[in-house]
């Protein structure tokens, strides 16, 4: 992997958002967080080191931050999908297409693969999920419309998906 770098996107309404990249597009996005766990877990993610270069993340740090102010709906990043299981990606391309302010289940995603029954599978590839918001991960829910884990907390996902207007408290 080629010019693997991160960055950090500072005060948002989720906290802060640690952003990498690399030639191939988005390899992880991550809330919270101190910078050595990032850089760990980028390092495990793509088998390299990542170097710290704010500017070189710019664009999607701004896209991140317009979309956490409601001002951008969708975005425009590539996604390295080669640091992914085969599995993983199936999923996470059908979840990267949901589209802003709708929800889907877990049982819609495993249907959609042509797996009913990979509903745990699906809520497993979910979880692990390197580049939430961008493959919008939150917008995935319970067939009774419950939420269900999320990286970045429930009250997060909650909010939004409030912010999207998808769901209601």
């Amino acid at each position: 992997m080629k010019n693997l770098v991160y960055g950090l996107l500072g005060e948002s309404p989720i906290d802060h958002l640690w952003v990498a990249m690399a030639d191939c597009g988005l390899v992880a996005v991550t809330f919270r967080g101190e910078e050595g766990e990032f850089r760990d877990y980028v390092h495990r993610l793509a088998g390299q080191e990542p170097d710290r270069d704010d500017a070189a993340v710019a664009p999607a740090l701004d896209q991140l931050r317009e979309y956490l102010a409601g001002e951008r709906r969708n975005f425009e990043l590539p996604i390295c999908w080669e640091i992914m299981t085969p599995f993983q990606q199936n999923v996470l391309r059908l979840v990267h297409f949901i589209p802003y302010g709708e929800l889907r289940t877990y049982t819609d995603i495993a249907r959609a693969l042509g797996s009913p029954r990979s509903i745990r599978a699906v809520g497993r590839a979910n979880a692990t999920n390197p580049i939430p918001l961008v493959i919008p991960c939150h917008r995935v829910v319970g067939v009774d419309g419950s939420l269900r884990g999320f990286g970045g907390g429930l009250e997060t996902k909650a909010w939004l998906l409030r912010m999207e207007g998808s769901w209601l408290l």
